[in-house]
């Protein structure tokens, strides 16, 4: 009786040190891995929305797609039509407006231009963006667009052309209409714009202050004060619209645009863009993967002049992630057919350039192109190339 009891009791010491063994080697539970995002701070505003300029990614937003009033943020577009003036040669800086009694009339901030006298486009283009004058915004669009009302068409085609697809402007400043409208998403989508497109009149939002007539006009962006990294663009507030700010900021390259509307006052506001900012800035990172026309890659071609040809993205390929994942991402360079044959066109797909993040999931694309014309070769390296296709 003792011997099988024993036997037994060997059996169940050893089963239970398998198990403590089996239990040992399982693998402990910690709390390694990316760190996690919390959701947006809380802001006084009725609608808002955070992007990454570079990338175009949306890091935040409520509300961004709800018709509201503009406000000022209407002078934004205002601006961007009237720098497209400029840059095609319609209109220099240089040139003097004769104010009409309806510019020098309107309601609401005003740059106090007085009716008939002739001001430089250069004092009304700081007049309308430094100091929100409705007299110098109009006073513009009438010169760039002969009337108002034409100059809002002119605007709604911008507009249309931009992707602003939930916007539409009956006047150049901004004041309460129904038919005036735009979101928060249109806004940063105009801001991008602003910032990619004219670089060379951009500078003119981080104006502080200028003087002109003895008087001296203040940008009502007290952002340009309070943050160094913040350098446009535009404030807007009525009644109705409540208190707007489009604002963008770049800090070590990396450029955010923030867009709040309907905060309560100046300074929730300001609060509000800051807080956006500011958590855009903490938890996410962008990173340029690929630069335009660089060689990604150096295919065969066949029945052409030379044998290969140099492969690229036409435009930056940017990507933002959370911080500390852009080494978790992967890139891919696929062409959407092979083998390529002779001739190419310089700047036509001819395939997708993605990145895809740690799930692989692809948060980027941009198209493949050849980076210079391929043309034919000659009739004897067609003939070769031709023989050597029916074997590829």
């Amino acid at each position: 009786m003792i011997r099988p009891l024993t036997a037994a009791l060997g059996l169940v010491l050893t089963l239970a040190c398998l198990t403590a063994s089996a239990a040992s080697a399982q693998p402990a539970v910690t709390a390694q891995g990316p760190a996690p995002i919390p959701g947006p701070p809380p802001v006084n505003a009725r609608a808002f929305i955070l992007v990454d300029h570079f990338s175009g990614r949306v890091l935040a937003q409520d509300h961004a797609d709800e018709r509201a009033e503009p406000a000022s943020l209407t002078k934004l577009l205002t601006a961007y039509v009237v720098f497209a003036a400029l840059q095609q040669g319609r209109l220099k800086l240089t040139d003097t407006v004769i104010i009409s009694e309806h510019a020098s009339r309107t309601q609401g901030s005003r740059s106090f231009v007085k009716v008939g006298t002739q001001i430089p486009v250069d004092i009304l283009v700081k007049g309308m963006i430094v100091q929100s004058g409705n007299d110098a915004t109009i006073a513009l669009a009438e010169r760039v667009g002969g009337t108002e009302a034409a100059f809002a068409q002119t605007m709604n085609e911008y507009a249309r052309r931009l992707g602003m697809t939930s916007s539409h402007f009956e006047n150049s400043d901004g004041l309460p209409s129904a038919s005036h409208y735009t979101t928060a998403r249109d806004v940063a989508t105009l801001a991008n714009a602003l910032i990619r497109d004219f670089p060379q009149y951009y500078p003119l939002f981080s104006v502080r202050e200028f003087k002109w007539n003895r008087v001296r006009q203040r940008n009502r962006n007290t952002l340009l004060g309070k943050d160094p990294s913040v350098d446009g663009l535009k404030t807007g507030h009525t009644e109705a619209a409540g208190f707007c700010l489009a604002a963008s900021a770049n800090r070590s390259g990396m450029r955010l645009v923030s867009v709040v509307m309907g905060s309560p006052s100046e300074k929730a506001r300001a609060d509000a863009s800051t807080a956006l900012l500011n958590y855009g800035y903490t938890f996410f990172e962008t990173i340029r993967l690929k630069g335009a026309h660089e060689t990604v890659l150096r295919p065969r071609v066949y029945k052409s002049a030379s044998q290969f040809v140099a492969v690229g993205v036409p435009y930056d390929v940017y990507a933002t992630v959370a911080r500390g994942q852009v080494a978790s991402l992967h890139t891919r360079a696929l062409l959407s057919h092979e083998p390529l044959i002779a001739p190419l066109d310089a700047g036509k797909p001819i395939g997708e350039y993605t990145v895809a993040d740690a799930t692989g999931e692809v948060i980027e694309r941009a198209p493949l192109v050849p980076l210079s014309t391929v043309p034919r070769g000659s009739l004897w390296t067609r003939a070769v190339d031709s023989v050597s296709l029916m074997f590829h």
